[in-house]
């Protein structure tokens, strides 16, 4: 189950970067149109006075589609599927460790298990390269034409810092 909380964590915070990044190979404007990204990322939990301690994740990750309807996968360094997750207007659903669980929208999957939604349509406008604000995260898009990307939640808490490095075509 700790793996499952894990992955799950994981797989929310994922959504914040993972939409950063560009396809490998592509240009800006063309892994825009396409809608399909692929990149490696680290995520840092801070540990919270009197609960868990500290948590990090390494993954590599696939995304497509948009804030409306899309897929993430978290990949393993050997390449297999740690969680999935795909959601639309209809509802959401998230794979990992051989179990299905469904919600009723992305905003829902978030907030049941995270304890806060995550900001999807501020990722594909930082996807596009727009600096939205969205509160109680940062994002630092000074680095994204060189294929690194900096995140940090401040509110709520725990706090979170997320790394992508993604390919930029030369």
């Amino acid at each position: 189950m700790k793996l499952w909380r894990r992955a799950v964590s994981a797989l929310g915070l994922l959504l914040l970067l993972a939409a950063c990044a560009v396809a490998p190979g592509s240009s800006r404007q063309q892994a825009v149109d396409s809608a399909v990204w692929h990149g490696r990322l680290a995520l840092r939990l801070a540990a919270e006075p009197g609960a868990a301690p500290a948590q990090h994740l390494s993954a590599g990750f696939e995304l497509s589609g948009s804030a409306r309807q899309g897929q993430l996968t978290l990949l393993t360094p050997l390449g297999t599927t740690l969680a999935a997750l795909s959601w639309s207007e209809q509802g959401a659903s998230m794979q990992a460790q051989g179990e299905k669980r469904d919600f009723d929208s992305l905003a829902g999957l978030s907030q049941q298990v995270l304890g806060t939604e995550v900001p999807v349509a501020a990722l594909f406008a930082w996807l596009r390269g727009e600096a939205l604000e969205v509160a109680g995260w940062r994002a630092d898009l000074s680095t994204w034409a060189s294929g690194r990307i900096t995140a940090q939640r401040t509110q709520p808490l725990p706090p979170a810092e997320l790394r992508v490095v993604f390919d930029v075509e030369k």
